[in-house]
């Protein structure tokens, strides 16, 4: 029996009542199964003392103290005894209500062992929620210090919702764990428990509920941690074995030192692809030839299976720091997509970035003969509708748009490649659903449409094999020629007019300049009201600084319409300083920027700063950015602005971000970068996720798939 498989409800476990039950239901635990996979955030150990001199530096005391009086307070048969202790450090008062027999259980000079919480009231150090227990009952403090505390039990701490306390929950998860946890199977293979000295399932449940010291705890964790990368690494390697045909192999497949001629390359373009490349007016980096062709090679392998039984298809996370040039990558794969007479989709996680790609593969491409079409949720109802009939006749070749190109009536007639810019802002059921229109497509040439994901975020490479084991790694790390590095300068916040005058001198010369802030309005829904905000500054600077220059305001609670058209206006130079918040992080394009200013910079993370950045120095021009910091700049926040300062290297920024957070910070980006997991996290325990992925691979191989 597995966990998953417990149907039985919560109410008919031995002790838990239907009021209980109702309780637990908020946190919708509705089931065994559900209750006994609730795992703790956290352990209360109380194998550490913790003084009474500390009350003010941990949430619960532990110590050893000596009972050195006894008093009563109150009237007639409401008594309530105070038990005063020392500890060596300070005097403190255990207030004891409703527990008139601790008198004699904990009498004076006995030595004792006190948990509890400690607050000052009545000018008295004083706990009145404290578990207390006798160690001796005469003695010295000092002959003590070496003592183990008697109650050092651990116990998990649950996240609970209104009148559930931790005792009720406890006394939950104890009982179901008696009742049902014996027949729990294992979900990892016998031979793996015994290889990676893991628990049983069984062992592990009971272990992280209820454990008898912080050994067991670790022990459990590592079990659980462990199979849920187990399950993760299966379905990853089975799905990398379905689109590529093999097992893949436990190193990772690094296409950065291959060495490509540049008649290797020539040859491998197609005929749209050689004539693309003929009218571009600069040169390609070898990186970028690189990818295509080895793009070219996976694409043709997709093609050349037609009919037969051993289908493969293209898979790749295509890493590139921005203004690489991983868009006109993708152009060049989907002209050879074209060339085999099949359709693309390219889907972007925003509408403004989406019409960017859009104009950009409508100025680049069609001249070629490739039918471009733009689609959001925003198009009329009557041009939505000729469009997608026009999509499921095969009239259009590249469909660039939001989410809408998945919706459930976009029919594709025939799609066979699928590009996902910023990729970590989808998730794994989206980029499913825009796969399984390939795959129902009216009239496919392939069973399996090719699929490239695209990321400006760089990950290490040793999460990019164990996170993305099912797809190929291509890497972009030079630049396009003729760019410069852009000049970053640090302004201490009260030197910002420093800074504004420098921008002024880039708008003499008739460029523009980028502001970025951290909030949208002044002082409204934020703890923090030293923030400065996108719209008091945008006013500011409209009324007193730049008077003279025309100044666009853009935010995420401006209608998308109004944001395409002030991108418009900046793009083509009628509007000169952009006031903006993160909304501009992404697909903002304007070679003649050449000033990125972003103030109250220690506000962003290390990956948003250099993500800012990279919207200038997008031309032969020298651009700038100016990070202003405020004066309460902590130790981390100073690594990330010389971090900045010292590299414009995506990779190297990435791996310096990855140490500033900590995991506990990143997996919430890598994933929203990377995704996330209940137990285990992919930084943190990667050695884990590394040992899962040979384990699988392992298993795969000896059962023969």
């Amino acid at each position: 029996m597995k966990v998953s498989e417990i149907k039985n409800s919560i109410v008919n476990i031995p002790g838990i009542g239907p009021s209980i039950a109702k309780q637990l239901a908020k946190l919708n635990i509705f089931t065994v199964g559900d209750l006994l996979q609730y795992y703790p955030r956290n352990w209360e150990d109380r194998t550490k003392k913790y003084s009474l001199a500390q009350f003010n530096f941990v949430s619960k005391v532990n110590t050893i103290a000596k009972v050195i009086g006894h008093e009563w307070f109150g009237y007639g048969r409401m008594k309530t005894l105070k038990i005063i202790i020392n500890d060596g450090t300070l005097s403190a008062e255990l207030i004891a209500f409703n527990r008139p027999f601790l008198e004699k259980s904990l009498p004076i000079d006995s030595i004792i062992s006190v948990t509890g919480k400690f607050d000052v009231k009545f000018n008295k150090l004083q706990s009145t929620l404290f578990e207390a227990n006798l160690i001796s009952p005469t003695g010295n403090l000092e002959d003590f210090d070496f003592t183990a505390i008697s109650n050092n039990k651990v116990y998990p701490i649950y996240k609970l919702s209104e009148n559930l306390t931790q005792k009720i929950f406890r006394k939950a998860i104890s009982n179901a764990i008696t009742q049902y946890s014996y027949g729990i199977e294992n979900e990892v293979p016998d031979w793996i428990i015994k290889h990676r000295k893991l628990l049983s399932k069984s062992e592990a449940i009971k272990s992280i509920h209820n454990p008898e010291n912080m050994e067991q705890v670790l022990n459990a964790k590592k079990t659980l941690i462990y199979e849920e990368f187990y399950k993760f690494q299966t379905n990853i390697i089975k799905m990398a074995i379905n689109h590529r045909g093999t097992i893949p192999t436990l190193e990772y497949k690094n296409y950065d030192n291959s060495v490509i001629t540049e008649q290797d390359f020539t040859q491998s373009l197609s005929p749209l692809q050689k004539e693309y490349l003929n009218r571009l007016p600069y040169k390609l980096t070898e990186d970028q030839k690189k990818v295509i062709f080895q793009a070219n090679t996976d694409i043709d392998k997709s093609y050349n299976n037609i009919g037969q039984q051993k289908k493969t298809s293209m898979r790749a996370l295509l890493q590139g720091d921005v203004g690489s040039g991983k868009t006109l990558v993708s152009f060049f794969i989907c002209l050879r997509i074209k060339d085999y007479g099949s359709q693309c989709a390219f889907m972007a996680p925003t509408e403004i970035l989406a019409k960017q790609h859009a104009e950009n593969a409508a100025l680049q491409l069609e001249n070629l003969g490739v039918r471009v079409a733009f689609l959001t949720g925003n198009i009329n109802a009557q041009g939505r509708t000729n469009l997608l009939q026009a999509l499921k006749e095969g009239k259009i070749d590249l469909l660039i748009g939001t989410h809408a190109l998945f919706s459930k009536n976009v029919q594709y007639c025939d799609l066979a490649f699928v590009i996902i810019d910023e990729q970590h802002r989808f998730g794994v059921m989206q980029r499913s659903a825009i796969i399984d229109k390939g795959r129902n497509s009216l009239n496919p040439k392939i069973s399996e449409p090719n699929l490239l994901m695209m990321s400006a975020t760089p990950i290490p490479q040793s999460l990019a094999l164990t996170l993305f084991g099912d797809l190929d790694i291509y890497t972009i790390k030079s630049k396009p020629l003729n760019r410069k590095e852009i000049i970053t300068y640090l302004t201490k916040s009260g030197n910002e007019n420093n800074a504004y005058e420098a921008v002024r001198k880039e708008l003499q010369k008739g460029h523009q300049a980028y502001f970025v802030y951290p909030a949208i309005e002044e002082n409204l829904e934020y703890s923090d009201k030293s923030l400065k905000s996108a719209e008091e500054m945008y006013n500011y600077f409209k009324d007193v600084i730049y008077k003279e220059y025309r100044i666009g305001l853009i935010h995420s609670k401006i209608s998308e319409e109004i944001q395409n058209q002030i991108l418009t206006d900046f793009k083509n130079g009628t509007i000169h300083i952009l006031v903006a918040t993160t909304v501009v992080e992404v697909g903002v394009d304007v070679p003649n920027a050449t000033c990125m200013v972003i103030e109250q910079a220690d506000r962003f993370g290390l990956a948003a700063l250099h993500q800012l950045r990279g919207r200038v120095g997008r031309s032969n021009l020298q651009s700038f950015c100016f990070l202003i910091y405020r004066s309460t700049l902590t130790e981390k926040g100073k690594e990330r602005m010389l971090t900045l300062r010292e590299t414009s290297d995506g990779f190297k920024i990435a791996e310096k971000d990855l140490k500033l957070r900590g995991p506990g910070e990143i997996s919430g980006t890598i994933q929203s970068g990377i995704m996330s997991f209940p137990i285990g996290n992919p930084i943190d325990d990667n050695q884990l996720m590394q040992q899962a992925r040979a384990d699988v691979i392992k298993e795969l191989s000896n059962i023969g798939l």
